[in-house]
């Protein structure tokens, strides 16, 4: 479940980070990038703090 979890947050800041040059490079416009970056994020917040956790905190 771990490693599903991190893959998915993987995915999530590949998605906030490459819209960014690809928008730079003129290969996708502003809204493909605000739209991408939103689905980006939400995945990255939905997952990453589930495999974050430190469980001396606990």
């Amino acid at each position: 479940m771990k490693t599903v979890l991190k893959i998915i947050s993987l995915i999530g800041l590949i998605l906030t980070l490459v819209p960014s040059f690809l928008v730079f490079y003129g290969v996708i416009d502003k809204t493909m990038h605000f739209q991408l970056m939103v689905v980006g994020v939400i995945a990255w917040f939905a997952s990453a703090p589930f495999w974050m956790k430190n469980p001396s905190l606990e």
